[in-house]
């Protein structure tokens, strides 16, 4: 990244800005990163009128939803606000060219695009001209702030590409408990074949070997389809599931990856049930919507029925009432001792509960981003405990809920959550001491940065 200079009557200041902030403003309920490094260089000059111009970083753009992408950077200036809509003079550029309008409400650069940006608190919102992702087009993305004629021309030099840096999904194993007693290789060591249409798929994950199964298609159906153990299931070019969900009933040694899966009817998306043990789910993306009432979808996803040693990691769950269950009922009491799960890196938006609701069992939630929730998001009853560590909370009613069922559940590490805009816990147990019993240290994030890197990371990747 170049530092540019420029002169103004009598002398020269330069600045290199590095700030940690976080983001306090809305504008038609966007989402808002806990906080980014600035690593933008800029120069100003202090009189009675400010100057600032710079280069985007395309390491710090992080996509927001739509053709909308956005990056937390604390500007010379403060950016628009409810009382001052128009106030920010920021103008930005594509390869040279002036991008607009400025102050476009985040809605419509979600819906629209073609340009269209804000400045809004610490946060710039913006489109690419023709809405091509930014960081990966190609193309520059400069800033000028106030009157820069004569001064100031805006920033056209050779373009350089910045490469990205998210994690992969490439983790060939999970964290938490699909590795404890025991392990989860999926199909490691089978054949790998791939499937373009619902009924080779079908096919291939009933089949009682070994397999590496590759779904490229968007297939469309109702009902569930049957999932024998020893199988990695991925996705590939978008694979969608329409309508149609997996079933794992009394299989082990799972790994679903990639996967997109929406509006199941009469079914979960997934469900895990009947002792099955040791799956992994991740970077999937499971919808419904909100449209047809509590009673019509099942939950997205559903660990139950002494099933156990489940690790749901770096996935979207959205648009629905009830999104995941672990124990299915107050009266089975066989699941005490079982049901063992870890919910890491996942975005959870636009839930009414159950994010997830759990029983009886022991579950471990860390590092995910709950945003918009109308009801609990976690709940823990029927004496489960759950340890949550460094979760980001935004817009939720009851972030943490012990005492909607029969009998409440213990908690630990509630104070290492992030809350923003959100109710108060209702926790009705003492504190439990219950810590997980393997390794995560190591890649547990600060709670304030987890919105970010969720919205960066979670989801299918190819």
């Amino acid at each position: 990244m170049k530092e540019n200079r420029f002169k103004t009557t009598g002398f020269v200041t330069a600045l290199l800005l590095t700030i940690i902030f976080f983001a306090q403003c809305k504008k038609d309920n966007q989402l808002l990163p806990s906080n980014s490094i600035d690593t933008f260089a800029s120069t100003t000059a202090p009189t009675s009128s400010t100057f600032e111009q710079g280069t985007l970083d395309k390491r710090t753009i992080v996509k927001d939803s739509g053709f909308a992408y956005y990056l937390e950077r604390k500007f010379i200036i403060p950016g628009d606000s409810e009382s001052s809509p128009t106030s920010s003079t920021l103008k930005l550029y594509e390869n040279g060219k002036e991008l607009g309008p400025a102050h476009t409400s985040h809605k419509d650069i979600r819906l629209y695009g073609k340009g269209r940006f804000s400045h809004w608190g610490n946060s710039l919102y913006f489109s690419s001209s023709d809405n091509t992702d930014p960081r990966k087009n190609g193309r520059r993305y400069t800033f000028t702030i106030g009157n820069v004629s004569g001064v100031i021309s805006p920033i056209t030099d050779p373009i350089t590409t910045v490469p990205i840096t998210t994690t992969p999904i490439s983790s060939d194993k999970p964290i938490g408990y699909a590795m404890v007693d025991g392990s989860t290789t999926g199909g490691q060591g089978g054949q790998t074949v791939t499937v373009t249409n619902l009924a080779d798929f079908k096919a291939a994950a009933k089949s009682t070997s070994p397999l590496i199964i590759m779904v490229s298609g968007n297939f469309t159906s109702t009902g569930m389809i049957d999932v024998l153990s020893n199988k990695t299931i991925i996705g590939v070019n978008g694979a969608t599931l329409n309508g149609v969900g997996l079933a794992l009933y009394r299989v082990n040694n799972i790994i679903i990856k990639n996967l997109k899966i929406n509006k199941v009817v009469g079914g979960d998306g997934i469900t895990i049930k009947e002792t099955s043990h040791h799956i992994w789910v991740d970077h999937c993306e499971i919808w419904q919507d909100r449209n047809n009432g509590w009673d019509y979808y099942d939950e997205l996803l559903e660990v139950t029925d002494r099933s156990s040693y489940v690790t749901i990691s770096n996935n979207k769950f959205h648009d629905s009432n009830i999104a995941l269950l672990i124990g299915s009922g107050d009266l089975q009491t066989t699941d005490i001792g079982f049901l063992k799960v870890t919910l890491y890196g996942n975005y959870f938006y636009n839930i009414s509960e159950r994010q997830p609701s759990t029983r009886f069992g022991f579950m471990h939630v860390f590092n995910n981003y709950f945003y918009n929730g109308s009801g609990y998001t976690v709940g823990v009853t029927m004496g489960a405990t759950v340890r949550t560590d460094n979760n980001y909370f935004e817009n939720q009613a009851n972030p943490i809920y012990t005492e909607y069922n029969a009998k409440p559940g213990y908690v630990s590490g509630a104070s290492t959550n992030f809350y923003k805009n959100s109710g108060t816990n209702k926790i009705s147990t003492a504190a439990s001491n219950w810590i997980p019993p393997y390794e995560y240290q190591s890649v547990l994030i600060p709670a304030a940065d987890v919105a970010a890197k969720v919205l960066a990371e979670a989801g299918p990747k190819y």
